[in-house]
């Protein structure tokens, strides 16, 4: 039996630090211990300012830090942005500024360890403070992704894999979204966060998790030991199944929560809540089905009057499937594995996902038969 904490709050600071405070003393309290090192791991995807609901807003951070401190115990501000630099993050997100003044450690994950997390990938390589701090708190946020439908707990927890080895386990997990969703339930699996508190005060909706998706007002935090639960209330919360999103799916086929959730506190009722446009990367015969990924299944395109040619998404694409020509950008469909990465890391929100109309059609026909 989990239970999960419901608030309905505001980044105003002096009503928003009690309810944080509160979340953390119900849920990790008695495990903040004096002079410990407490990982706090909030979403710090890339530098963008906080009304852009790309990343944990600074006054939740500002909160769970002044918690740590109180306890006597040491806070540590860590993630591995997918773009940009962790100082830069810091910065434009107006994390330093709240933080000011507070005696808080800021380091970006750079060393990993070797984790044995069992089949089918047996070791992976985890953050090493993600896994050898004393305590760590996961801060969330509740976003929308355009390839596992929702950045929450459980997929917040990728950032403690560092740099350029996200991209490739992108790669290793290729077009097959519940072999990316298993991998992310056993990295969670392996960091055991004590916490997890998702920010949805400003969420976001769309074609997220990046600056294609769309800001959202819900007026609303969440908080749990179990990250599971968590999740589950939140797609609950928006009006999704919770199996709509991949890892409650296999964390439950786990055994990871199996009992009965308590609600602690009054859900707000969340009406047309848009989830991004997720079509299936593989379908119809055998052997049409190379064909049909090159040509008719979802795949990133290019906002030519927004893209900048800045770099970002050819450099950070784990297939190596983008390139500059000319004056736009191309993307190798025979290549591209359809993580959307690529739109995930644009800082100018020029990509996003579509599907074309003979993909749609052909997977309407394929479906009836």
């Amino acid at each position: 039996m989990s239970t999960v904490i419901i608030r309905k709050a505001s980044y105003d600071y002096k009503t928003l630090r009690p309810v944080v405070f509160e979340i953390l003393d119900s849920t990790c309290g008695h495990r903040v211990r004096e002079k410990e090192r407490v990982i706090i791991k909030p979403n710090l995807l890339a530098a963008a300012p906080p009304e852009r609901a790309i990343i944990t807003h600074p006054m939740i951070i500002k909160a769970a830090v002044e918690y740590v401190l109180e306890k006597g115990a040491v806070p540590q501000i860590s993630d591995s942005p997918a773009v940009g630099s962790f100082h830069e993050v810091l910065k434009k997100g107006g994390i330093k500024d709240a933080l000011a003044g507070l005696n808080v450690i800021f380091k970006e994950f750079s060393e990993s360890v070797l984790i044995d997390v069992g089949e089918p990938f047996k070791k992976i390589e985890i953050a090493a403070d993600a896994v050898c701090g004393d305590v760590l708190i996961n801060l969330a946020k509740l976003k929308t992704h355009a390839q596992m439908t929702l950045t929450l707990g459980v997929k917040n927890l990728f950032g403690c894999i560092v740099g350029m080895k996200k991209p490739e386990w992108h790669f290793r997990t290729g077009v097959d979204r519940e072999k990316f969703a298993a991998l992310l339930v056993k990295n969670f699996q392996a960091i055991k966060p004590a916490a997890t508190i998702i920010d949805g005060i400003l969420a976001m909706e769309g074609q997220g998790p990046g600056r294609s998706g769309t800001p959202r007002e819900l007026n609303v935090i969440i908080g749990s030991r179990d990250t599971v639960a968590a999740d589950i209330v939140v797609c609950r919360m928006i009006g999704a199944e919770p199996d709509t999103l991949l890892t409650n799916r296999i964390a439950g086929e786990a055994g990871l929560c199996d009992g009965e959730i308590i609600v602690d506190g009054a859900p707000p009722a969340v009406g047309d809540f848009r989830l991004p446009e997720i079509a299936p990367l593989v379908f119809g015969p055998k052997r049409l089905q190379g064909y049909f990924r090159r040509h008719l299944v979802q795949r990133p395109v290019s906002d030519e009057s927004l893209c900048r040619l800045c770099g970002e998404c050819w450099k950070y694409c784990p297939a190596k499937a983008i390139s500059p020509v000319k004056k736009k950008i191309r993307f190798d469909y025979d290549k591209c594995i359809r993580c959307f990465c690529c739109a995930e890391v644009c800082p100018h929100g020029a990509l996003r996902t579509h599907e074309t109309l003979t993909g749609k059609v052909a997977r309407r026909v394929l479906k009836m038969r």
